[in-house]
């Protein structure tokens, strides 16, 4: 009886030993969007570092789409989703519609905001057959006939798509809601809009565009950025090289469910602090579109409450703020 107790216990720990190295919990990334947009950029741009260290986690991405992130967002703060391993990628487009009272009575204390990981900027961008060769070209044809060209964006009415192509409207000497939009749920729907001929524009990002671009069947007008980016999109002018000053950097990263237990909030802080710096994360960012940012835990939560403080007021100001 002794030996079998013995020889059970062996085997009982030699099936803990092995669930230790193979059972440990999935990453799970929320991408609050259909595929194809920058949101999932950002969770595969995370996933092919983690492979690049070599790490044996199971990485999983989960599509939730609606609302341009109120459905995730929703879903983590009221537990239905979310916990130590689970991830939800934001960017701008995000805090823009907390501060405009679209997640409903949310704040920005509502999740843990884990880290900030590169800036994307705002473009316009056309099929690669289209008439127009540049921007001013774009807005003139939008000015004379407003019916004759859809613009295909994320959201609504006060999303920051419509405000990137409200803006240049307001420069090109028409009003903001004179052009004619649809309404799409996040980049991967603008884009296969585009190429199915729903639309004749898109306002969206740039990281959105990196793939179109490289099989060469978009061209970018424009980018909404200071200074012409680096890379695949150093030809491309800016809005204000074209006469039009319009700039809108877009971040990106991660946040957690306020239900999360606080030491795996410092567990992925810190390991976002480490990864952040090292070269290998600085060429994946690059791959995927996206310009240096690095800012984690308090200071990025300090980050994300001046800039949703500050969209609040721009937004106010336009009428904008439910």
């Amino acid at each position: 009886m002794a030996a079998r107790r013995h020889l059970l216990c062996h085997f009982l720990a030699a099936c803990l030993l092995a669930c230790a190295g193979s059972c440990a919990l999935a990453v799970e990334c929320i991408v609050p969007a259909k595929p194809g947009g920058g949101m999932d950029a950002s969770c595969k741009l995370l996933r092919r570092v983690m492979q690049e260290e070599g790490r044996r986690d199971a990485f999983k991405l989960a599509y939730l789409p609606g609302g341009i992130g109120a459905v995730a967002w929703s879903s983590v703060v009221s537990q239905r989703r979310g916990g130590p391993e689970t991830l939800v990628a934001f960017s701008g487009g995000s805090l823009l519609s907390l501060a405009q009272g679209k997640y409903g009575r949310a704040d920005v204390s509502d999740v843990r905001w884990v880290a900030g990981i590169g800036i994307d900027h705002g473009m316009i961008a056309v099929r690669n057959d289209a008439p127009w060769r540049n921007l001013k070209q774009l807005l003139e044809a939008i000015r004379k006939d407003p019916s004759a060209v859809t613009v295909g964006l994320s959201g609504t009415v006060g999303s920051q798509d419509w405000l990137k192509m409200a803006l240049l409207a307001q420069h090109a000497g028409f009003t903001p809601r004179q052009f004619r939009f649809v309404a799409l749920e996040g980049g991967g729907d603008s884009f296969a809009a585009l190429q199915a001929g729903h639309v004749q524009v898109i306002s969206g990002d740039t990281s959105e565009a990196a793939y179109f671009l490289a099989e060469g069947r978009v061209r970018i007008l424009a980018v909404l950025s200071e200074q012409r980016l680096p890379g695949p999109l150093q030809q491309v002018p800016t809005a204000r090289e074209q006469g039009y000053d319009v700039v809108w950097p877009v971040i990106r990263g991660f946040y957690m469910s306020p239900h999360a237990p606080e030491a795996d909030y410092r567990r992925w802080v810190q390991y976002f602090d480490r990864a952040l710096a090292d070269p290998a994360f600085d060429r994946q960012r690059s791959v995927g579109g996206l310009q240096p940012f690095a800012m984690t835990g308090k200071p990025l939560s300090d980050y994300i409450a001046q800039t949703v403080a500050r969209y609040r007021r721009q937004s106010q100001e336009l009428g904008l703020v439910r």
